[in-house]
């Protein structure tokens, strides 16, 4: 697991990929996500949900990727030397997630890049990746990360 040491931008390698941790989802999180902000109501109400595409509760894309963001600071982020990210380039949201599925998030590293201006620092290029308890892809995100170089 990332976690057991300190990852530095030197760490990422193109092609790897690791399991970073999960993330159990409940219907009060659902609904407390959705009511502050995305209150469509087939994330809020039963009913509502029912009549849906997705036939019921479903949770927020938006939640989807705040809840892989958690996985991945607690499990990655918050033991590097992230110093943040210049932006997302593309999220899926590929299949619902409801409440009382479990997300797993796997870390892929596509590529990695040195400043040419700023030498203590490297941009890494990341998927992350969330599938639900029966293995079915449910999210992916892409996106960069600015991580500082060893001294």
């Amino acid at each position: 697991m990332p976690a057991t040491k300190h990852w530095t931008f030197e760490d990422f390698e193109p092609g790897q990929e690791f399991v970073l941790g999960a993330k159990h989802v409940t219907e009060e999180e659902v609904i407390a996500f959705a009511t502050q902000f995305d209150p469509q109501p087939f994330h809020l109400d039963h009913a509502a949900a029912e009549k849906s595409i997705f036939g019921k509760l479903a949770a927020s894309g938006w939640h989807t990727c705040s809840m892989m963001m958690r996985v991945v600071v607690d499990n990655l982020l918050s033991h590097s030397t992230s110093l943040g990210s210049p932006g997302v380039d593309e999220v899926r949201w590929i299949k619902p997630v409801y409440p009382g599925d479990t997300l797993t998030v796997s870390y892929y590293t596509k590529s990695v890049r040195a400043s040419q201006s700023k030498p203590d620092r490297g941009v890494v290029v990341s998927i992350w990746k969330a599938v639900n308890q029966h293995g079915d892809l449910v999210a992916t995100v892409e996106g960069m990360g600015m991580f500082g170089r060893r001294a």
